[in-house]
């Protein structure tokens, strides 16, 4: 046997044992992932939502959000999961809004991969806590170098202009389809 035979011999073994290994853990650890997820998921939502106890999953067409109740069962707001693209990959987040889904209760980023020091800051109490009480009609709005005037305005973060701009087109892409739904059903 020559020697270019026995190197794609070995070659193509290394790639075949190699492939079933990655192929094991990722079954393996698949239900670990999946745990993870909804944890992270309950959480958020409980973070998001003041005075929380227990929530609903709901689901319209492709939309999954949460009827979110207190402790006397009474509809304390909705939790919405949403996701977009951001400057160099997706952005996932939960926002928590009023019942009557005018005003944002909080935010909380679930997965980001913006620019570490630049749009990875969309994770910051800084940034986030902007949009507590922030008021969603007609659409959330982004300025940049300059305070928020308006009650329906975020001040975009130094640097990372896209990243911020993202999360409120998300937002907004989100809540207009939860404003849509919610109004169908009532």
């Amino acid at each position: 046997m020559n020697n270019t035979l026995k190197m794609v011999i070995t070659l193509t073994l290394i790639g075949v044992i190699s492939g079933g290994v990655l192929f094991a853990v990722n079954k393996w650890s698949e239900d670990y992932i999946r745990e993870h997820s909804d944890n992270s998921t309950k959480d958020a939502i409980f973070q998001v939502i003041p005075g929380a106890s227990d929530y609903k999953t709901k689901t319209s067409g492709k939309l999954k959000y949460f009827e979110v109740f207190d402790n006397k069962n009474k509809l304390a707001g909705y939790a919405l999961p949403c996701e977009g693209n951001g400057f160099q990959g997706k952005i996932k987040l939960m926002a928590g809004l009023s019942p009557d889904i005018e005003k944002i209760t909080g935010i909380k980023i679930l997965e980001q991969t913006e620019t570490p020091g630049l749009g990875s800051k969309i994770t910051d109490n800084g940034f986030s806590g902007q949009f507590v009480g922030l008021e969603v009609l007609p659409k959330i709005g982004c300025v940049k170098g300059k305070p928020a005037e308006n009650p329906n305005e975020i001040q975009a973060i130094t640097g990372a202009t896209i990243s911020s701009k993202s999360v409120v087109k998300i937002l907004n892409e989100g809540i207009k389809k939860l404003q849509e739904i919610v109004k169908e059903e009532n």
